[in-house]
């Protein structure tokens, strides 16, 4: 009876001092493309702020992701993308998981983006574009005869959507979507780039590509032919078509992908039980321009799990009375 009493005072006493996750632990998962590892490394400090013992991220695609967490293989990640992930999710979803808060609202810009210099010397206008002879063979990096594209990996869902758009709009025989992977291949663009020669590529923001080649200067932001929502866009489709976008070839411009908000997506089981790991998923929130900024440094060789942490322990110094509200709150929430 003493030794329970004990171990129920101490537990209080983790509480009381700001530690609600004292004694449990969280298994993040971690989203395979890169510029989603910041995100993970935030969240994960925070809840060891908290007192969690947080367990190494699993990097995971995203279906798998979706699966593991409804089965409560991983707890949580904050690296989801909506709508643009509705369509990976598993049937038992909404019973199993949840959406929690918004890393970015609104923040997740996608599209397509051709070289400044090119647009204006073919008069590009749009992807039908690249059914033109002169226009394939400008961008034709490999000799086959089609425009070469940095597309995306399979499992990121934007692969998904390419797809779709080289189908409904009958690029299949002009464009060729490179699949590999995302940063060898737009490393090699932006070399192509500095050598003078055009590229096509799409792209995300945040991300680091449009710090590398900037939207309005070096690269402009390009319409699809014509509004075809897939299957995951659909009752999405006014947001297709955005107004304002900066570097953007037209305005409005048809993106073709709805700007998508980035959020935590956590196993409900998990989220009962631990009301301070909810409340702090509900309440944090980084800025694009910051996730942007770190997603370049990677880039530029930064890209160690160390150089990670240490660009966290930057971002915690640099909104200092930020992150300590949010742990103030989500350590009340547990009381």
């Amino acid at each position: 009876m003493l030794t329970l009493a004990m171990v129920l005072g101490l537990a209080g006493t983790a509480v009381a001092a700001g530690k609600p996750g004292e004694g449990k632990s969280v298994t993040p998962g971690r989203a395979t493309w890169t510029t989603g590892f910041f995100q993970e490394a935030i969240f994960s400090r925070a809840l060891k702020e908290l007192g969690y013992d947080v367990k190494k991220a699993k990097d995971l695609s995203n279906p798998i992701f979706y699966q593991a967490v409804t089965q409560g293989d991983v707890d949580y990640w904050a690296n989801g993308w909506f709508p643009l992930h509705y369509a990976q999710l598993p049937d038992n979803f909404d019973e199993k998981a949840e959406r929690v808060g918004y890393v970015a609202k609104a923040g997740g810009l996608s599209g397509y983006l051709v070289s400044k210099d090119a647009v204006e010397e073919f008069n590009i206008q749009s992807l039908d574009d690249f059914k033109r002879e002169e226009v394939k063979k400008a961008f034709d990096a490999n000799g086959d005869g089609k425009a070469d594209l940095v597309a995306c990996p399979p499992g990121w869902g934007c692969e998904k959507v390419i797809s779709h758009h080289l189908a409904v709009y009958g690029l299949k025989d002009h464009v060729n979507a490179i699949q590999a992977s995302y940063p060898a291949a737009m490393a090699d663009a932006i070399a192509r780039f500095n050598n003078g020669e055009p590229v096509f590529f799409y792209t995300w923001a945040p991300n680091w590509t449009i710090f590398k080649l900037k939207p309005g200067e070096d690269v402009l932001w390009m319409n699809v032919p014509e509004i075809i929502p897939s299957e995951a866009q659909e009752g999405f489709e006014e947001q297709l078509t955005m107004s304002g976008v900066e570097g953007a070839v037209s305005d409005p411009v048809k993106m073709g992908f709805v700007a998508n908000d980035i959020q935590v997506v956590a196993n409900k089981e998990f989220l009962a039980e631990n009301p301070a790991a909810r409340k702090l998923f509900e309440i944090m929130s980084i800025p694009l321009f910051d996730i942007a900024e770190q997603n370049t440094r990677m880039f530029d060789g930064e890209d160690s799990q160390r150089d990670i942490e240490r660009h966290v322990d930057e971002w915690i110094e640099a909104n200092q009375e930020a992150w300590n509200g949010w742990i103030a709150e989500a350590a009340k929430a547990a009381k």
